[in-house]
């Protein structure tokens, strides 16, 4: 029997397919899928059913259906797509500016759902190629809910690690402003006044929340701390990459600087302004690398660091800075200290950190929580003085530092909410110029 012959068998053909499907049920861990072995012997071996009922198999010399072919194509693509997205990579596009300069507004890249393990579908009944919306309207039906489980990565989170992450506030979704945080303008101008004139509002399940990505600075059971901008876990200052920003004000003798300077530096356009009175730039976003080059430039005058104390210069703070309450004197630049969340650790519950903690009880691990006009703790009914975590959770920071809605604006993140690790950028477009300018030539293929 030559090899040709020998990989066309039946046989060999069910035994290759059967034991990578074999592989596959016990990476998920379900064995009742184990079932469908019947269905691939039957494709491979006795083939008495029709599984592909909308193929149609053609006599030599008969032409082809032309409908029936593409049809064929599709739902081909289809499946292979969907398998590839739930349990390896899924495109995803950079959207904002608060990762810069180590991922840019407009760079398309391919996450690994490998690196922490794919989390599986909890509402399988989706349009094919779309996450939560098509068309402005929900893509997606809650008929089947399934619970959370996620199958074995290659990894887990780590310090410094790029994440793509579920919102977390990104389970109540505001009609009218859908890019907005919906517990950030309840707790600016009330929930009546949010409802009326941004609503209705979408509750969404945690696999149907929109993607971030940020870069995790701290993982559970980590203590985080910012000082004057600097950010400190355990007490020891964190590693600053190449690639992190912190705003500036630059000072400058009078006149805007060349926009050919400012472009060499790679910094963003869209984020700065020039303001005549100062004269100069109130917001610059540098890096370690720009701050030094300019310092040489001989039309700046000074460059001082902006940092927010309390109390800040924006209004409301506590209202926008976690954990959303007064009795915490915290900033952007100058936070915490804060300890990380652990599954399975018990804290002591009061009404001091309850703020800290109020969330993940109620909104990620399901509990009903209400505080009695004495100070009593309840919860799912039950008086309590402690809490113990049922899952991990992380910090995230955006790298651009002064232009991010992060952990500091919105709190923690749940392990469950993870999606994956960024692994290669394919395409970047720079929405601020014209074709073929706009095409980011040394960013193909780089990987993150």
């Amino acid at each position: 029997m030559c090899l040709k012959e020998f990989f066309h068998n039946r046989w060999v053909k069910f035994g290759f397919w059967a034991l990578l499907y074999i592989l596959w049920v016990i990476w998920l861990g379900n064995y009742w899928w184990l079932f469908g072995l019947a269905i691939l012997f039957d494709l491979c071996v006795t083939k008495k059913v029709k599984w592909l009922f909308w193929k149609k198999e053609y006599k030599e010399g008969e032409k082809h259906n032309a409908a029936l072919d593409w049809l064929d194509a599709i739902i081909f693509a289809v499946i292979v797509v969907t398998f590839i997205n739930i349990f390896f990579f899924q495109a995803f596009k950079i959207p904002s500016s608060s990762m810069e300069s180590t991922l840019y507004t407009g760079d398309h890249l391919f996450v690994s759902k490998l690196a922490y393990g794919p989390r599986m579908p909890e509402t399988p009944l989706t349009i094919p190629f779309t996450h939560n919306t098509i068309g402005g309207k929900e893509s997606y039906s809650e008929l089947i809910h399934c619970k959370y489980k996620r199958l074995k990565g290659f990894g887990s989170v780590k310090r410094g690690d790029c994440v793509v992450f579920g919102f977390p506030n990104g389970d109540s979704v505001l009609v009218k402003a859908p890019a907005d945080d919906y517990y950030m303008l309840c707790r600016m101008y009330g929930r009546d006044f949010t409802t009326r004139n941004y609503g209705p509002v979408k509750v969404r399940p945690s696999d149907k929340k929109d993607h971030y990505v940020k870069r995790c600075v701290a993982v559970a059971g980590d203590t985080l701390s910012i000082r004057e901008g600097v950010v400190y876990v355990n007490s020891e200052m964190a590693p600053v990459l190449p690639g992190m920003q912190n705003s500036y004000t630059v000072v400058t003798t009078g006149q805007k600087l060349n926009p050919r300077s400012l472009e060499r530096l790679g910094l963003n356009k869209a984020e700065l302004w020039f303001d005549q009175s100062l004269p100069g730039y109130p917001a610059m976003p540098l890096t370690n690398e720009m701050l030094k080059e300019l310092k040489s430039f001989s039309s700046v005058v000074s460059i001082e660091p902006n940092i927010d104390n309390y109390p800040p210069d924006y209004p409301d703070s506590w209202k926008t800075i976690f954990p959303f309450s007064e009795n915490f004197e915290w900033t952007r630049d100058n936070f915490g200290p804060l300890w990380i969340p652990q599954k399975g650790v018990t804290v002591k519950l009061n009404l001091e950190n309850l703020p800290l903690y109020e969330r993940i009880i109620t909104s990620y691990e399901g509990n009903e929580l209400s505080v009695e006009d004495d100070g009593t703790i309840r919860i799912n009914g039950e008086t309590v003085t402690e809490y113990t975590f049922r899952q991990d959770y992380y910090f995230m920071m955006g790298d651009n530092r002064h232009n991010s809605l992060d952990s500091r604006y919105w709190g923690f993140v749940p392990e469950d909410h993870i999606v994956g690790k960024p692994a290669l950028i394919w395409l970047s477009i720079d929405g601020n110029r014209k074709f073929p300018g706009n095409i980011r030539w040394r960013r193909f293929f780089k990987i993150v």
